[in-house]
């Protein structure tokens, strides 16, 4: 167990689980989208993108190739240094623990919310904003989109980011990842306020949107990338899925 533990937090085996859900998501865009592939996607997707096209990187296909040569060539390196033997059965109980955190996740930090708004006077609303307004097709190719891009962007870079900026400031270790935990997930929570398939402002599901942040964060740091986008993923398709869009 151990040494499952220590295998799949390596590049080779958080990237490559990983990697599928960039596939997916980009078919799924050119599936659902249709002709305009820029039409429906994830609201991190565009910030990223937005930061790509002014260092000169344009183009779905340029811009996803570039991500995917960036992987490999982590994994290369990581593999060079050290003996990381890879094998199916690990990445089948990747699978099966993302499938068992995203379940979870719903019941805890829906349990956590109603229990911290509740002590407040307030009560845990219904879904509002842009994306009830989804297909089914269209909700799943998002949350697709959400596990990849938002746990790129907010666990990896800015959680990493924060992390070693701490560190870099003489913080100790579990500190600078519970600052760097907290003030992600004040970011994560008011991102989903903006674009068109934003929520409405409300204290309510900022507070969720907040305590999701966290616990994302903490699988990010416990877990490793790949677990993590595919639990965001599949947490995103059964709330959907919840909702009967």
């Amino acid at each position: 167990m151990k040494e499952y533990f220590r295998l799949t937090r390596t590049l080779s085996y958080s990237l490559l689980f990983a990697l599928p859900l960039l596939l997916l998501y980009e078919l799924g865009t050119l599936w659902v989208a249709g002709s305009d592939p820029h039409a429906l996607r994830n609201g991190a997707d565009v910030l990223l993108r937005s930061l790509f096209a002014a260092g000169g990187l344009q183009g779905t296909a340029t811009f996803t190739g570039a991500l995917v040569a960036v992987a490999l060539l982590l994994i290369l390196l990581e593999r060079r240094r050290q003996r990381v033997p890879l094998r199916a059965a690990t990445f089948g109980g990747m699978a099966v623990e993302s499938v068992v955190y995203a379940l979870l996740f719903g019941v805890v930090v829906g349990t956590m919310t109603t229990w911290m708004l509740g002590g407040m006077g307030f009560r845990l609303a219904a879904w509002e904003g842009g994306l009830d307004r989804l297909s089914v097709s269209q909700g799943i190719v998002l949350s697709l989109g959400a596990g990849v891009y938002e746990e790129l962007v907010f666990r990896v870079l800015l959680v990493g980011g924060l992390w070693a900026l701490f560190r870099s400031s003489g913080l100790q270790p579990g500190r600078s990842g519970v600052f760097a935990a907290l003030l992600a997930a004040l970011i994560f929570s008011a991102f989903h306020y903006i674009g068109p398939y934003g929520d409405q402002w409300a204290r309510t599901s900022f507070l969720f949107r907040f305590l999701a942040g966290l616990a994302f964060s903490a699988l990010f740091l416990l877990r490793g990338f790949g677990i993590t986008a595919w639990t965001h993923a599949l947490y995103d398709i059964f709330i959907f899925a919840s909702r009967g869009i």
